[in-house]
Protein backbone atom coordinates (compact mmCIF):
# COMPACT_ATOMS: atom_id res chain seq x y z
CA UNK A 1 0.00 0.00 0.00
CA UNK A 2 1.32 3.32 -1.38
CA UNK A 3 2.05 5.57 1.62
CA UNK A 4 3.37 9.05 2.00
CA UNK A 5 4.01 12.36 4.42
CA UNK A 6 1.49 14.57 5.79
CA UNK A 7 2.92 17.31 4.39
CA UNK A 8 2.94 16.64 0.70
CA UNK A 9 0.46 18.57 -1.11
CA UNK A 10 -3.18 17.09 -2.04
CA UNK A 11 -4.40 17.49 -4.96
CA UNK A 12 -7.61 19.95 -5.84
CA UNK A 13 -10.93 19.11 -6.05
CA UNK A 14 -10.66 17.20 -2.65
CA UNK A 15 -13.88 15.08 -1.05
CA UNK A 16 -14.45 15.51 2.89
CA UNK A 17 -16.51 13.40 4.89
CA UNK A 18 -17.59 12.52 8.01
CA UNK A 19 -19.29 9.17 8.85
CA UNK A 20 -20.91 8.62 11.69
CA UNK A 21 -22.09 5.69 13.20
CA UNK A 22 -25.97 7.20 11.93
CA UNK A 23 -25.25 9.93 9.27
CA UNK A 24 -22.78 10.51 6.47
CA UNK A 25 -22.01 14.54 5.76
CA UNK A 26 -19.57 15.48 2.65
CA UNK A 27 -18.41 18.64 1.19
CA UNK A 28 -16.19 19.70 -1.40
CA UNK A 29 -13.42 21.74 -1.43
CA UNK A 30 -12.58 23.15 -4.44
CA UNK A 31 -9.26 24.92 -4.26
CA UNK A 32 -6.94 26.04 -1.11
CA UNK A 33 -8.84 29.21 -0.62
CA UNK A 34 -12.76 28.12 -1.26
CA UNK A 35 -15.10 27.70 1.52
CA UNK A 36 -16.03 23.45 1.22
CA UNK A 37 -19.44 23.20 -0.82
CA UNK A 38 -21.22 21.30 2.00
CA UNK A 39 -23.83 18.66 0.46
CA UNK A 40 -27.06 17.14 2.68
CA UNK A 41 -26.61 15.10 5.42
CA UNK A 42 -27.04 11.44 4.78
CA UNK A 43 -27.94 8.65 6.99
CA UNK A 44 -26.10 5.27 6.65
CA UNK A 45 -28.68 3.37 6.56
CA UNK A 46 -29.97 3.88 3.65
CA UNK A 47 -27.04 3.17 1.73
CA UNK A 48 -25.06 -0.03 1.29
CA UNK A 49 -21.78 1.69 0.85
CA UNK A 50 -19.82 4.67 0.89
CA UNK A 51 -19.73 4.84 -2.52
CA UNK A 52 -23.10 4.92 -3.35
CA UNK A 53 -23.52 7.71 -0.49
CA UNK A 54 -21.29 9.66 -2.43
CA UNK A 55 -22.52 9.33 -5.72
CA UNK A 56 -25.90 10.26 -4.72
CA UNK A 57 -25.15 12.86 -2.27
CA UNK A 58 -22.34 14.39 -3.97
CA UNK A 59 -21.48 13.49 -7.51
CA UNK A 60 -25.02 13.73 -8.88
CA UNK A 61 -25.70 17.14 -7.55
CA UNK A 62 -22.34 18.59 -8.69
CA UNK A 63 -19.90 18.56 -12.33
CA UNK A 64 -17.15 19.12 -9.41
CA UNK A 65 -15.02 15.89 -9.46
CA UNK A 66 -12.89 14.69 -6.99
CA UNK A 67 -8.99 13.99 -7.15
CA UNK A 68 -8.46 13.07 -3.32
CA UNK A 69 -10.59 12.13 -0.51
CA UNK A 70 -10.04 12.83 2.88
CA UNK A 71 -12.53 10.68 5.20
CA UNK A 72 -12.98 10.13 8.87
CA UNK A 73 -15.29 6.91 9.67
CA UNK A 74 -16.19 6.49 13.00
CA UNK A 75 -13.73 3.50 14.21
CA UNK A 76 -10.33 2.86 14.38
CA UNK A 77 -8.23 3.04 10.68
CA UNK A 78 -6.33 -0.49 10.14
CA UNK A 79 -5.83 -2.28 7.02
CA UNK A 80 -7.58 -1.94 3.81
CA UNK A 81 -10.98 -2.80 5.03
CA UNK A 82 -12.27 -0.45 7.51
CA UNK A 83 -15.16 -1.78 9.12
CA UNK A 84 -16.91 1.07 11.00
CA UNK A 85 -18.06 1.00 15.00
CA UNK A 86 -21.66 1.49 14.90
CA UNK A 87 -22.44 1.29 11.16
CA UNK A 88 -22.30 -1.31 8.89
CA UNK A 89 -20.13 0.12 5.98
CA UNK A 90 -16.74 -1.46 5.52
CA UNK A 91 -14.84 1.87 3.74
CA UNK A 92 -12.45 0.24 1.58
CA UNK A 93 -9.98 2.99 -0.13
CA UNK A 94 -9.59 0.33 -3.47
CA UNK A 95 -13.05 0.46 -3.92
CA UNK A 96 -13.53 4.08 -3.63
CA UNK A 97 -10.66 5.05 -5.86
CA UNK A 98 -12.26 2.49 -8.36
CA UNK A 99 -15.87 3.52 -7.88
CA UNK A 100 -15.38 7.23 -7.62
CA UNK A 101 -12.37 8.01 -9.89
CA UNK A 102 -9.97 8.98 -6.94
CA UNK A 103 -6.40 9.15 -6.98
CA UNK A 104 -5.76 9.68 -3.51
CA UNK A 105 -7.70 8.81 -0.14
CA UNK A 106 -6.75 9.93 3.48
CA UNK A 107 -8.92 7.98 5.75
CA UNK A 108 -8.91 9.04 9.49
CA UNK A 109 -10.83 8.69 12.98
CA UNK A 110 -13.63 10.76 13.56
CA UNK A 111 -12.38 12.06 16.61
CA UNK A 112 -9.13 12.92 15.17
CA UNK A 113 -11.09 15.40 12.42
CA UNK A 114 -13.39 17.10 15.79
CA UNK A 115 -9.98 17.38 17.20
CA UNK A 116 -8.29 18.99 13.95
CA UNK A 117 -12.11 21.18 14.19
CA UNK A 118 -10.89 22.75 17.24
CA UNK A 119 -8.00 24.76 16.08
CA UNK A 120 -10.63 26.02 13.27
CA UNK A 121 -13.51 27.06 15.31
CA UNK A 122 -14.23 30.71 15.68
CA UNK A 123 -15.65 32.21 18.65
CA UNK A 124 -19.37 32.07 17.43
CA UNK A 125 -18.88 28.23 16.88
CA UNK A 126 -19.04 27.43 20.69
CA UNK A 127 -20.62 28.23 24.01
CA UNK A 128 -18.75 28.24 27.29
CA UNK A 129 -19.45 26.29 30.22
CA UNK A 130 -17.18 27.90 32.78
CA UNK A 131 -13.86 27.69 33.59
CA UNK A 132 -11.04 30.51 32.95
CA UNK A 133 -9.25 31.63 29.38
CA UNK A 134 -7.99 28.98 26.67
CA UNK A 135 -4.80 28.75 26.71
CA UNK A 136 -3.42 29.47 22.82
CA UNK A 137 -1.13 26.33 22.67
CA UNK A 138 -2.66 24.65 25.34
CA UNK A 139 -3.60 21.07 25.08
CA UNK A 140 -7.15 19.99 24.01
CA UNK A 141 -9.73 17.07 24.45
CA UNK A 142 -12.88 16.45 22.42
CA UNK A 143 -15.90 14.00 23.59
CA UNK A 144 -18.84 13.72 21.78
CA UNK A 145 -21.91 11.85 22.79
CA UNK A 146 -23.68 10.58 19.82
CA UNK A 147 -24.36 7.12 18.51
CA UNK A 148 -21.26 6.30 20.59
CA UNK A 149 -19.03 8.27 22.68
CA UNK A 150 -16.00 9.79 20.74
CA UNK A 151 -12.73 10.84 22.60
CA UNK A 152 -9.72 12.27 21.01
CA UNK A 153 -7.29 14.98 22.12
CA UNK A 154 -4.93 17.84 20.62
CA UNK A 155 -1.30 18.32 21.24
CA UNK A 156 1.05 21.32 20.31
CA UNK A 157 4.02 20.79 19.44
CA UNK A 158 7.43 21.10 17.48
CA UNK A 159 5.19 23.70 15.61
CA UNK A 160 2.23 21.95 14.52
CA UNK A 161 -0.87 20.60 16.21
CA UNK A 162 -1.10 16.83 16.82
CA UNK A 163 -4.42 15.01 17.07
CA UNK A 164 -4.36 12.02 19.41
CA UNK A 165 -7.49 9.78 18.34
CA UNK A 166 -8.42 6.50 21.01
CA UNK A 167 -11.11 4.57 21.87
CA UNK A 168 -11.15 6.44 25.59
CA UNK A 169 -15.48 6.30 25.16
CA UNK A 170 -15.04 2.54 26.20
CA UNK A 171 -13.70 3.32 29.66
CA UNK A 172 -14.96 2.45 32.94
CA UNK A 173 -17.13 4.12 35.18
CA UNK A 174 -18.82 3.15 38.30
CA UNK A 175 -21.15 5.01 40.72
CA UNK A 176 -19.88 7.32 43.43
CA UNK A 177 -23.39 8.47 45.46
CA UNK A 178 -25.62 6.02 47.51
CA UNK A 179 -28.42 6.65 44.75
CA UNK A 180 -25.81 5.91 42.28
CA UNK A 181 -25.63 2.50 43.62
CA UNK A 182 -28.88 1.54 43.25
CA UNK A 183 -29.51 2.65 40.22
CA UNK A 184 -26.12 1.13 38.56
CA UNK A 185 -27.24 -2.59 39.11
CA UNK A 186 -29.96 -2.16 36.56
CA UNK A 187 -27.85 -0.70 33.83
CA UNK A 188 -27.08 -3.14 30.61
CA UNK A 189 -23.38 -4.43 31.46
CA UNK A 190 -21.22 -5.84 28.44
CA UNK A 191 -19.02 -9.21 29.81
CA UNK A 192 -19.72 -7.31 33.21
CA UNK A 193 -18.54 -3.75 33.08
CA UNK A 194 -20.21 -0.61 32.55
CA UNK A 195 -18.04 1.46 30.35
CA UNK A 196 -18.06 5.42 29.61
CA UNK A 197 -19.87 4.61 26.13
CA UNK A 198 -23.21 2.49 27.62
CA UNK A 199 -24.46 5.64 29.72
CA UNK A 200 -22.97 8.60 27.53
CA UNK A 201 -24.36 8.03 23.67
CA UNK A 202 -28.15 7.74 22.40
CA UNK A 203 -28.47 4.65 23.39
CA UNK A 204 -26.91 5.46 26.70
CA UNK A 205 -29.22 7.71 28.04
CA UNK A 206 -31.97 4.94 27.26
CA UNK A 207 -29.90 3.00 28.99
CA UNK A 208 -29.78 5.29 32.16
CA UNK A 209 -33.77 5.46 32.07
CA UNK A 210 -34.62 2.25 32.12
CA UNK A 211 -32.31 1.94 34.85
CA UNK A 212 -33.67 4.37 36.45
CA UNK A 213 -37.60 3.00 36.10
CA UNK A 214 -36.11 -0.42 37.67
CA UNK A 215 -34.90 1.11 40.59
CA UNK A 216 -38.09 3.47 40.83
CA UNK A 217 -40.05 0.02 40.42
CA UNK A 218 -41.89 1.96 37.45
CA UNK A 219 -42.36 1.20 33.79
CA UNK A 220 -39.97 2.79 31.02
CA UNK A 221 -43.05 4.23 29.27
CA UNK A 222 -40.99 6.02 26.70
CA UNK A 223 -38.42 3.51 25.83
CA UNK A 224 -39.77 0.21 26.23
CA UNK A 225 -37.74 -3.11 25.74
CA UNK A 226 -38.26 -3.48 21.82
CA UNK A 227 -35.89 -6.18 18.99
CA UNK A 228 -33.45 -4.71 17.84
CA UNK A 229 -34.30 -4.59 14.59
CA UNK A 230 -36.69 -2.45 14.70
CA UNK A 231 -34.06 0.48 14.19
CA UNK A 232 -36.40 3.52 13.45
CA UNK A 233 -38.46 2.77 16.79
CA UNK A 234 -35.05 2.77 18.86
CA UNK A 235 -33.59 5.89 17.06
CA UNK A 236 -36.92 7.68 18.60
CA UNK A 237 -36.25 6.75 22.38
CA UNK A 238 -33.57 9.19 22.92
CA UNK A 239 -35.19 12.25 21.36
CA UNK A 240 -38.37 10.65 23.37
CA UNK A 241 -36.38 11.01 27.09
CA UNK A 242 -34.05 14.16 26.54
CA UNK A 243 -37.39 16.15 25.48
CA UNK A 244 -39.23 14.78 28.40
CA UNK A 245 -36.84 15.73 30.76
CA UNK A 246 -36.04 19.32 29.52
CA UNK A 247 -39.58 19.45 29.21
CA UNK A 248 -40.11 18.36 33.05
CA UNK A 249 -42.97 16.03 31.41
CA UNK A 250 -41.45 12.92 33.19
CA UNK A 251 -39.72 12.17 36.66
CA UNK A 252 -37.88 9.25 35.55
CA UNK A 253 -36.56 10.85 32.44
CA UNK A 254 -35.38 13.85 34.17
CA UNK A 255 -33.47 11.60 36.52
CA UNK A 256 -32.07 10.36 34.12
CA UNK A 257 -30.70 12.92 31.90
CA UNK A 258 -29.08 14.75 35.73
CA UNK A 259 -27.24 11.54 35.82
CA UNK A 260 -26.30 11.70 31.92
CA UNK A 261 -25.01 15.22 32.83
CA UNK A 262 -23.13 14.30 35.96
CA UNK A 263 -21.27 11.37 34.29
CA UNK A 264 -20.21 13.43 31.50
CA UNK A 265 -18.57 16.09 33.43
CA UNK A 266 -17.07 13.77 35.66
CA UNK A 267 -15.92 11.83 32.10
CA UNK A 268 -14.99 15.47 30.62
CA UNK A 269 -12.95 16.29 33.71
CA UNK A 270 -10.97 12.83 33.48
CA UNK A 271 -10.19 13.81 29.83
CA UNK A 272 -9.48 16.84 31.10
CA UNK A 273 -6.86 15.55 33.42
CA UNK A 274 -5.64 12.71 31.13
CA UNK A 275 -4.60 15.55 28.66
CA UNK A 276 -4.11 18.61 30.72
CA UNK A 277 -6.26 20.33 28.40
CA UNK A 278 -5.67 24.33 29.31
CA UNK A 279 -6.67 24.81 25.65
CA UNK A 280 -9.92 23.65 27.13
CA UNK A 281 -12.68 20.44 26.91
CA UNK A 282 -14.60 20.75 24.02
CA UNK A 283 -17.87 18.55 23.74
CA UNK A 284 -19.13 18.34 20.13
CA UNK A 285 -22.15 16.18 18.24
CA UNK A 286 -25.95 17.25 18.21
CA UNK A 287 -26.39 15.25 22.21
CA UNK A 288 -24.37 17.76 24.02
CA UNK A 289 -26.10 20.94 21.76
CA UNK A 290 -29.63 19.61 22.48
CA UNK A 291 -29.08 19.27 25.83
CA UNK A 292 -27.57 22.42 26.54
CA UNK A 293 -29.89 23.60 28.88
CA UNK A 294 -29.31 20.64 31.20
CA UNK A 295 -25.47 21.28 31.03
CA UNK A 296 -25.85 24.48 32.29
CA UNK A 297 -26.75 23.40 35.71
CA UNK A 298 -24.15 23.90 37.94
CA UNK A 299 -24.18 19.53 38.22
CA UNK A 300 -21.87 19.32 35.42
CA UNK A 301 -19.62 21.70 36.24
CA UNK A 302 -19.24 20.36 39.63
CA UNK A 303 -18.58 16.96 38.08
CA UNK A 304 -15.94 18.09 36.00
CA UNK A 305 -14.11 20.18 38.80
CA UNK A 306 -14.34 17.13 41.47
CA UNK A 307 -11.01 15.80 40.79
CA UNK A 308 -9.19 16.07 44.25
CA UNK A 309 -6.19 16.79 44.76
CA UNK A 310 -6.36 18.77 41.63
CA UNK A 311 -9.81 20.52 41.88
CA UNK A 312 -7.64 24.00 41.95
CA UNK A 313 -6.65 23.09 38.21
CA UNK A 314 -10.42 22.07 37.13
CA UNK A 315 -11.52 25.02 38.19
CA UNK A 316 -9.49 26.94 35.47
CA UNK A 317 -9.93 24.45 33.11
CA UNK A 318 -12.80 25.46 30.63
CA UNK A 319 -15.20 23.36 28.49
CA UNK A 320 -17.00 24.86 25.34
CA UNK A 321 -19.77 22.68 23.84
CA UNK A 322 -19.37 23.30 20.10
CA UNK A 323 -22.28 24.65 17.93
CA UNK A 324 -20.82 24.25 14.46
CA UNK A 325 -23.30 22.26 12.52
CA UNK A 326 -20.70 20.41 10.70
CA UNK A 327 -17.39 20.69 12.59
CA UNK A 328 -15.50 17.63 11.91
CA UNK A 329 -15.62 18.63 8.15
CA UNK A 330 -14.04 22.40 9.42
CA UNK A 331 -11.16 20.35 10.75
CA UNK A 332 -10.76 17.81 7.55
CA UNK A 333 -10.95 21.02 5.37
CA UNK A 334 -7.91 22.80 7.61
CA UNK A 335 -5.67 19.64 7.54
CA UNK A 336 -6.90 18.99 3.54
CA UNK A 337 -5.41 23.08 2.82
CA UNK A 338 -2.38 22.84 4.26
CA UNK A 339 -1.27 19.04 5.81
CA UNK A 340 2.31 20.83 7.10
CA UNK A 341 0.16 22.60 10.12
CA UNK A 342 -0.76 19.44 11.64
CA UNK A 343 1.12 16.14 12.72
CA UNK A 344 -1.39 13.84 11.34
CA UNK A 345 0.18 10.14 10.53
CA UNK A 346 -0.90 9.24 7.30
CA UNK A 347 1.28 6.17 7.00
CA UNK A 348 -0.93 3.39 6.84
CA UNK A 349 -4.11 5.26 6.31
CA UNK A 350 -3.25 7.11 3.02
CA UNK A 351 -4.01 4.84 -0.44
CA UNK A 352 -3.16 6.52 -4.02
CA UNK A 353 -3.13 5.66 -7.89
CA UNK A 354 0.42 4.34 -8.56
CA UNK A 355 2.25 6.98 -10.78
CA UNK A 356 2.16 6.26 -14.62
Amino acid sequence: MPTADADDILKFPILIGDIGGTNARFALLVDPHAEPKSFDIVQTRNFPTIEDAVQTAVLDKTSVLPRTAVIAVAGPVAGDAIKLTNCDWTVRPHDMMAALGLEDVIVLNDFEAQALAVTALREEDVIKLGGGESRVFGSRAVLGPGTGLGVAGLVHARHCWIPVPGEGGHIDVGPRSAREAEIFPHLEAIDGRISAEQVLCGAGLVNLYRAVCAANGAEPVLAPVIASDAKDELARQPERVSTAALDATDANAAEALRLFVVLLGRVAGDMGLVFMARGGVFLAGGISQKILPALRDPAFRAAFEDKAPHSATMQEMPVYVVTHPTAALTGLSAFARTPARFGVVVEGRRWRMPAH
